[in-house]
């Protein structure tokens, strides 16, 4: 979503150690060369790769991510700009209904599961 380009921000070490891993970690030593900005070691972390304030928090998919716990959740939500992500404390018997009901309402939903399919395939087994 964010039209600008973001370097891979790896911890110092994490190309040539795998035991390190990948995830961000500030250089703290006192000689530090990535800590120092020298050429050629990496990209440390700053607020100016953050992405515009109208972008942050959204989906890929351009809309606003709202977490949706029953039927009457649906009511509250503009399908133009939000998109649903049904909880994963729901049941499939409320799914499915919060599921049609999100089609009638034309709402996108960023988690949808083919329980009906599922279903079928069950019963051909037994």
């Amino acid at each position: 979503m964010n039209p600008k380009k973001k370097p891979t921000f790896r911890k110092l070490g994490a190309t040539y150690l795998k035991r390190l891993g990948t995830n961000w970690r500030r250089t703290k030593g006192r000689h530090s060369k990535l800590r120092q900005h020298h050429e050629a070691r990496g990209f440390l972390v700053n607020p100016g790769y953050g992405s515009p304030l109208e972008l942050r928090y959204l989906h890929p998919s351009g809309f606003k991510d709202v977490l949706v716990h029953s039927l009457k959740d649906l009511e509250k939500i503009d399908s133009k700009a939000e998109a649903i992500r049904i909880a994963s404390s729901v049941g499939n018997k409320l799914r499915l209904q919060i599921q049609k009901k999100a089609e009638e309402l034309k709402i996108k939903i960023l988690n949808p599961k083919k329980i009906e399919e599922k279903k079928k395939i069950k019963e051909e087994k037994k």
